[in-house]
């Protein structure tokens, strides 16, 4: 399992291949053993796929299109000001793949087609749409954060890869009306999952990542 860690990344291309409904209740029902507070288990998930999945982005993009929605996250999921290092590092990741695929710093539609793609969950047969209980508090976002990292190990465990989007976020009041969410759960995120297109210059991208010795305290005494 320790290799299924170190091999996750962010898939940002897939294949059409399917992934069969067996293999992601598996996925699903192992991920359920991420810990959680008191053993809540808050977390909900909309996997789709087929006709389900098109008519969901279909309708995101459609509403990016006709620029009458104001994309925004029903909660605060990125801070209002970046503050060092964590502004550095973000703005590295994002020039390293528009370096990639050919994206220059100023164009906006190349950079628009681009993200358009989130919406299509990259090519992958299956999306999934998490959402959460309103009434919930900072304890349970920390438990779906576990729960989707479950997935996304189980997923390279059994080949697939898998690429978490916040971006779906910012398109809560589109998604709750295509899934006919309760109004009481909030959309923190959707996940695209799948087999990788090795042959797709996005998944060239390798991010770095800081040794122990930048973030960890070993304290002894």
């Amino acid at each position: 399992m320790l290799d299924a860690i170190t091999s996750r990344r962010s898939v940002r291309a897939f294949l059409d291949t399917p992934v069969a409904r067996d293999t992601i209740e598996q996925i699903l029902a192992a991920a359920s053993r991420a810990p959680s507070a008191n053993n809540t288990q808050p977390w909900r998930v909309y996997v789709l796929t087929g006709a389900a999945k098109t008519r969901l982005t279909d309708a995101i993009l459609a509403a990016r299109a006709d620029g009458a929605h104001e994309p925004r996250p029903e909660y605060g999921y990125y801070p209002a000001a970046w503050p060092e290092p964590y502004l550095s590092r973000r703005r590295k990741v994002g020039w390293d793949l528009y370096s990639l695929l050919g994206i220059g710093k100023g164009d906006r539609d190349q950079a628009r087609a681009w993200s358009d793609q989130n919406f299509r969950f990259f090519g992958a047969p299956v999306g999934m749409i998490f959402t959460l209980d309103r009434d919930l508090a900072i304890a349970s976002y920390m438990d779906l954060g576990m729960f989707m990292q479950n997935i996304s190990t189980i997923a390279r465990h059994l080949g697939l890869d898998t690429c978490p989007q916040a971006a779906f976020a910012s398109y809560h009041d589109v998604i709750r009306t295509e899934l006919a969410l309760d109004p009481n759960q909030v959309v923190v995120c959707g996940m695209a999952l799948g087999h990788a297109d090795e042959a797709a210059l996005a998944n060239q991208l390798i991010t770095d990542r800081e040794p122990p010795a930048s973030f960890a305290a070993f304290l002894d005494t």
